[in-house]
C-alpha cells in the first residue's frame, strides 16, 4: 500500500470507532462524504487491504503491444548491440519505422539487460599509488583556469608544478592560457631554480602529446615534448585526472587560499600575481609539504650546452628553394646570398620563433640572414586551435575584427570612391561654363 492509502486506513478506522464524523474525514482526505461511506463499507468487508488500489499489479490499458516490444528488443540485440537508448531509438525510428518513445525503449532495454543505467554501474576503482621516494623524480604539472582575481580582473590560467614525493609546490605561473610558450616560461623558471627533474606527469592535452592517431605531417611530438627531450627530461601522460591527484588536490587548495591572499593584498593583474607567487610557495610548502622517503634529490644540474633560449622556442623546418627563399606563416623570406645560404639551397633549415614573434634561421650551426615579404591573402585558411587556448584566441580575433571595421569606416571602399569620382565628373560636365563676354 502507498502512504496515501495507509493514511486513509487510519482515518477510516477513526470513523468506524466514531472518533471522527464522516464530514470531518472527507475534509481531511479531500473527498466527499459519499466516498467516505464507500471506503467504510469496503473496509468493513475486506479489511485494510480493501483500500489498496485495484489497478496495482495489473497491466496498463494503454500499454504498447507485446509484439512491438519483442521486435524492438530483437532488433537492438541483433543490430545495435552496445547502443544507448537514445541512439538506438533514433535508428529504430529512422531505419525500421518503429514508433515508440525514448523512455519506453530505455525501460525495455534495462529490463531485458541490454542497458545498465549509470546509477547501477559499478564505480570505477582508482587504486592508490605510493609516492615516488625522491624529490625531483616525478613532477606533476597542470593548468587551472579560474577567477583568480575575482571581480578585479578577468579569468586567467595558473600553471602548477607539484612534486610527487613531497606534495610541495615547485612552480606557479599566471598566464593567459595553457600554451606551449606558457609552459616554456614556467619550465625555464623551474630549471633555473631547481635543475632538471627526471620526468614530468601531465594530462593528455595537446601541449604535451599529439593526440591524432595518424598525423598527416610533422615529427609526431609537440614543441614542449621536443624541448624536454633536448634537456633529457621525460614526460608521462596520465589516463585519468585521479592519476595525478596531487596536483588536482593542490588546485582546490589554491582556489581557496591563493584567491583570498590575492584579495587581501589587492592584487589584480598577472604581473603582480607572478611577483607574489614565490612568497606564497614558501608559505604553502611550510604548511602542507611533507618529507620525502629518501634524502636524495633527483634533480640534475643544467649543462653548459643547454641553451634554454633556443630550446624553449617554437622550432620548425622549411625547404630552401633554388632562389634562396622559404615560406613560413604566410611570409616569404629571402635569404642573403652568402656562403652559408648557398650551402642550404635545396635543403631544410631550422626556424626558431620566440614568444615575441622574433625569428632566427639556422642551417646546422650557421645563422642565416633573411628579409621578410608578407603575403597578402584575402581569405585565410582556418587554423587549428587547442580548446584550452580558445578563450585567448577569441580575444585576439575580436580585437583584429574591431581594427578591420574601424579601418573600413575610416577609409571608403573602392566602389564608393569610384561612385564619388563619377558623380563629381558628371557634375563638371553638366555645369555651364563661362560666357563669351566673361572670357578673357
Amino acid at each position: 500500500m502507498s502512504y496515501e492509502e495507509l493514511d486513509r486506513v487510519g482515518v477510516i478506522e477513526r470513523v468506524i470507532e466514531k472518533r471522527l464524523t464522516q464530514r470531518e474525514a472527507a475534509r481531511m482526505l479531500g473527498l466527499t462524504s459519499r466516498q467516505v461511506r464507500r471506503l467504510r463499507r469496503v473496509y468493513e468487508q475486506h479489511g485494510p487491504g480493501g483500500l489498496a488500489s485495484k489497478h496495482r499489479g495489473r497491466p496498463s490499458n494503454r500499454r504498447l503491444p507485446s509484439a512491438l516490444r519483442g521486435e524492438a528488443l530483437a532488433t537492438v540485440r541483433s543490430r545495435y548491440e552496445g547502443f544507448g537508448p537514445t541512439l538506438a531509438h533514433e535508428k529504430l525510428r529512422e531505419l525500421h519505422g518503429l514508433r515508440l518513445s525514448v523512455e519506453t525503449l530505455r525501460h525495455w532495454m534495462i529490463e531485458d539487460g541490454l542497458w545498465v543505467p549509470r546509477a547501477r554501474r559499478a564505480p570505477r576503482i582508482q587504486q592508490p599509488r605510493h609516492r615516488r621516494p625522491c624529490r625531483g623524480e616525478l613532477i606533476q604539472i597542470d593548468g587551472c583556469d579560474h577567477e583568480w582575481f575575482e571581480e578585479r580582473a578577468g579569468r586567467c590560467t595558473l600553471l602548477v608544478f607539484v612534486d610527487d614525493a613531497t606534495s610541495a609546490l615547485m612552480e606557479l605561473l599566471f598566464c593567459e592560457s595553457e600554451s606551449a610558450f606558457s609552459y616554456f616560461a614556467a619550465m625555464h623558471s623551474y630549471l633555473e631554480q631547481h635543475g632538471k627533474p627526471v620526468a614530468l606527469y601531465s594530462d593528455k592535452a595537446g601541449v604535451f602529446r599529439v593526440n591524432k592517431k595518424e598525423p598527416q605531417g610533422g615529427t609526431g611530438v609537440t614543441q614542449f615534448a621536443r624541448a624536454l627531450s633536448s634537456l633529457n627530461i621525460d614526460i608521462l601522460c596520465a589516463n585519468t585526472p585521479a592519476a595525478k591527484g596531487r596536483v588536482e588536490r593542490a588546485h582546490l587548495t589554491l582556489q581557496d587560499r591563493l584567491v583570498k591572499e590575492l584579495r587581501l593584498r589587492g592584487i589584480g593583474d598577472v604581473e603582480a600575481a607572478n611577483a607574489f607567487a614565490p612568497e606564497f610557495i614558501v608559505d604553502y610548502n611550510r604548511r602542507f609539504a611533507r618529507a620525502p622517503r629518501s634524502e636524495h634529490d633527483a634533480h640534475r644540474p643544467l649543462q653548459p650546452t643547454d641553451d634554454l633560449a633556443r630550446i624553449f622556442s617554437w622550432q620548425e623546418t622549411r625547404l630552401v628553394s633554388k632562389s634562396l627563399t622559404l615560406n613560413y606563416k604566410r611570409v616569404l623570406y629571402v635569404l642573403d646570398p652568402n656562403e652559408a645560404a648557398r650551402a642550404a639551397r635545396g635543403q631544410r633549415v631550422g626556424i626558431e620563433e620566440r614568444e615575441d614573434g622574433s625569428l632566427s634561421l639556422w642551417h646546422g650551426e650557421h645563422a642565416l640572414l633573411a628579409t621578410a615579404f608578407p603575403k597578402e591573402h584575402g581569405v585565410q585558411q582556418g587554423e587549428v586551435v587547442d580548446n584550452k587556448r580558445l578563450s585567448e584566441v577569441m580575444d585576439v580575433i575580436k580585437e583584429r575584427q574591431r581594427k578591420r571595421t574601424e579601418a573600413k569606416v575610416a577609409k571608403p571602399s573602392t566602389t564608393l570612391r569610384k561612385a564619388l569620382l563619377l558623380r563629381a565628373g558628371a557634375h563638371r560636365r553638366t555645369s555651364p561654363g563661362p560666357s563669351a563676354e566673361d572670357r578673357p
